[in-house]
């Protein structure tokens, strides 16, 4: 495999878009991700489209709006992975010299299905029985205040930083700061979880656009490297299941960090996936950014906001931002992109020249996860 770098990228304010289809919501930053990257869309040799719940051929009536065709065009759906997955397809692709320049569409519209929880599979022998994803997360957090030392204010305080840093997000969902005591008043959904502690469904779409090295020369225009792409799907278990160590991202991460050749003490920026309070102190363990059990101390020092140790989910991750399901691991990148090309604004975290990405998709009887992609981007 030869470099792919991260050229342009580009995305849509994370909101409630009721009246935009998916074409709607896609273009606009797929327009702006080519415009700046400099790229022609006749250099375009192959477009990967994830999402979850667009249907048939999302992305072709997406690039069919501005006249791309002929080309090879992808949809992938792995559940919340599939944006990142989708940028795995394509860093392949580059990476492999099959082409020069790829265009990755994460997009999806979560207001088709009027509010509520997301539609799972009902063939899953879970499912029928009642899961649905804020209960299973609910569970993690019953089990984390059991074994750790935390209390219920340290899930609240995950929503604090995540409306701190969104705040300054002019593309997040959430732009109102809160305080812990807010959080906790805020509506029950499933104990220990309120209202605040969960991220918000919405629309959404994202574009990034990847090139090989000659290519990158040739535009001249700020990029970054992707430097490792890990995707692991979860691996089948009966009875006792860990909710503290998801293997699935544990070993995503060491798989990621062995690839880039670097250590979790050398990552600048995470956007990881903080689809409620507690995913995000299970994955600091998950991640290496701390050991494991000292999660909520490492929260509490301050060590994962500006000024700490590794500054994670400085757009507000999927807590202030939303989580367009399909759209997340590709906005996950474009906010990586843009502080890493320093272009984050007044989020920007100063010299963050290595970023990591983590997303997670799917809930499976008998899997962690249905799958966990991987990212590591630094700065060229």
């Amino acid at each position: 495999m030869s470099g792919a770098y991260v050229v342009g990228a580009a995305m849509l304010p994370m909101g409630r878009h009721r009246t935009s289809s998916y074409a709607g919501l896609a273009v606009p930053p797929l327009v702006a991700a080519l415009k700046a990257a400099g790229v022609d869309r006749s250099e375009i040799g192959a477009v990967y489209c994830g999402h979850a719940f667009g249907g048939m051929l999302t992305g072709q009536r997406i690039v069919k709006e501005i006249g791309i065709g002929g080309i090879p065009v992808v949809n992938v759906d792995n559940a919340c992975s599939g944006g990142a997955t989708a940028i795995q397809e394509a860093w392949k692709a580059v990476g492999s010299g099959a082409v020069d320049v790829a265009v990755v569409i994460g997009v999806d519209k979560l207001t088709q299905f009027g509010g509520g929880t997301l539609p799972l599979v009902e063939e899953d022998p879970e499912v029928q029985i009642g899961m649905v994803m804020p209960a299973l997360y609910a569970m993690r957090a019953q089990r984390y205040l059991h074994e750790r030392d935390a209390k219920a204010d340290d899930l609240a305080a995950v929503a604090v930083k995540a409306r701190r840093h969104g705040a300054r997000n002019p593309y997040a969902q959430f732009r109102k700061e809160t305080s812990v005591e807010e959080v906790l008043a805020s509506r029950p959904i499933a104990d220990p979880l309120t209202l605040f502690m969960c991220c918000p469904t919405g629309d959404g779409a994202a574009v990034v656009v990847v090139v090989s090295d000659a290519v990158r020369r040739r535009l001249g225009v700020p990029a970054v490297k992707i430097s490792a792409s890990v995707l692991h799907s979860g691996q089948v278990s009966a009875g006792f299941r860990d909710m503290l160590r998801p293997e699935i991202t544990f070993d995503s991460a060491r798989d990621a960090y062995e690839m880039a050749g670097i250590a979790p003490e050398d990552v600048d920026v995470v956007e990881l996936h903080d689809a409620f309070t507690i995913a995000e102190l299970v994955y600091y363990e998950a991640l290496g950014l701390c050991p494991v059990g000292e999660s909520a101390g490492f929260l509490r020092a301050g060590r994962s906001t500006y000024g700490g140790d590794v500054v994670v989910n400085p757009s507000g991750g999927l807590l202030s931002k939303g989580h367009p399901v399909g759209a997340s691991g590709v906005a996950q990148f474009v906010e990586l992109y843009w502080q890493l090309t320093g272009q984050a604004g007044d989020r920007q975290v100063e010299d963050a020249r290595v970023g990591l990405a983590h997303v997670t998709g799917g809930g499976i009887s008998g899997l962690d996860h249905g799958a966990c992609t991987v990212h590591v981007l630094e700065r060229v």
